[in-house]
C-alpha cells in the first residue's frame, strides 16, 4: 500500500509523519474548527461553500489563519499524490488555535494554528440511498453555539454510538421539544409536498447540502418552509430525509420504531436526489 500524504502546517509529509504537541489547544480543549469536503471526480464539490463556511467558523472561533487562498490546490494535490483523482473522496481539514504551554483556559494573541488536511477514498453509499434509513431520537445536550463546526464532537460522537448500538443509523436530536439536526446532518420533513425544516440558528449548524437541497427546491417548484418543528410533530410527515456531505439527500423510512409515510422513499425525495445527482455529475 502506498503511503499516503497530508498536509501539515504548509508541507505536504507522510501521514505517519504527522507530529501533533500534546499543548495543542486542539487536543486540550477541542479548541478548533474542521471541514469535510467532498471530491466528486473530477472536481471539489462547491468547495466555495465550504471555504465561505470555514472562514464564519474561524471568525466565530476567533481563530486568526490568513488567507485561505492554499486550501484548493493543496487539497488536489493531495488527491493526486494519493492515487485518488478518478475515485468519490473526502478531504478532511482541521485549525486548531495552535500550541500552548502552559496549559491554561485563556489564549494569547500570537499562537500560531496548527493545520492538518488529509484525504480518503468514500465511497457513494448506493444502499442507503436507495433503500433509506432507520434513525432514533435523542435529547439535544449539546453546547449553544452548533452553528459553528467545532471540532468539541463528544455530545455527537455519543449520539452516533447510541444510534449504532441500537440498529439505527442516525440521530435526531431534540432540544426542548424542538427539532434540530442529526448528529451529522441536517433534517427536512415533507407534508403534502412541502418541504418543512428549522431554520438556521445557534442550535443549528449551516449545512452545505442543506444550503444545496433547499436552492434545487426553488429551482423545481417545490415550496419551502422554515420554520421550529415540534418533536409532537413527527408521525404526521409524508417523508422525512437527512442532508449531509458525506451522504448527500438520505431518505429516512423509520424515526424511533415508527414508519414513516409509505415506509419507503417516496417522491419529493427522490426528486431531489434525482437532482441532487445531476448537480453532482454535472
Amino acid at each position: 500500500m502506498n503511503t499516503m500524504l497530508a498536509y501539515f502546517n504548509g508541507k505536504i509529509i507522510p501521514l505517519e509523519e504527522v507530529k501533533i504537541s500534546p499543548f495543542d489547544r486542539g487536543f486540550q480543549f477541542g479548541d478548533g474548527v474542521y471541514e469535510v469536503i467532498r471530491y466528486y471526480p473530477p472536481k471539489l464539490f462547491q468547495i466555495d461553500f465550504y471555504i465561505e463556511r470555514l472562514k464564519g467558523s474561524l471568525e466565530k472561533m476567533e481563530i486568526k489563519v490568513g488567507s485561505l487562498e492554499f486550501l484548493k490546490p493543496a487539497i488536489m494535490e493531495l488527491l493526486t499524490r494519493n492515487n485518488l483523482l478518478d475515485v468519490p473522496s473526502i478531504a478532511y481539514l482541521q485549525i486548531t488555535r495552535g500550541v500552548q504551554y502552559p496549559r491554561r483556559h485563556d489564549y494569547a494573541d500570537e499562537l500560531t494554528p496548527t493545520i492538518l488536511i488529509y484525504t480518503s477514498e468514500l465511497p457513494v453509499k448506493n444502499e442507503i440511498l436507495t433503500k433509506g434509513i432507520k434513525v432514533g431520537l435523542e435529547d439535544d445536550l449539546r453546547w449553544l453555539r452548533c452553528d459553528i463546526k467545532s471540532i468539541s464532537l463528544a455530545a455527537n460522537a455519543a449520539a452516533k454510538q447510541h444510534a449504532k448500538e441500537k440498529g439505527f443509523e442516525e440521530t435526531i436530536f431534540i432540544r426542548n421539544g424542538l427539532i434540530t439536526e442529526g448528529a451529522h446532518s441536517n433534517v427536512c420533513f415533507v407534508k403534502d409536498g412541502k418541504v418543512v425544516t428549522p431554520p438556521l440558528s445557534n442550535l443549528i449548524l449551516p449545512g452545505v447540502t442543506r444550503r444545496t437541497v433547499l436552492l434545487l427546491c426553488k429551482e423545481l417548484g417545490i415550496e419551502v418552509e422554515e420554520r421550529e418543528i415540534q418533536s409532537a410533530e413527527l408521525n404526521r410527515f409524508d417523508e422525512v430525509f437527512m442532508t449531509a456531505t458525506t451522504a448527500g439527500v438520505v431518505p429516512v423510512i423509520e424515526i424511533d420504531g415508527k414508519v414513516i409515510g409509505s415506509g419507503k422513499p417516496d417522491k419529493i425525495t427522490r426528486m431531489l436526489q434525482e437532482a441532487y445527482n445531476k448537480l453532482v455529475a454535472g
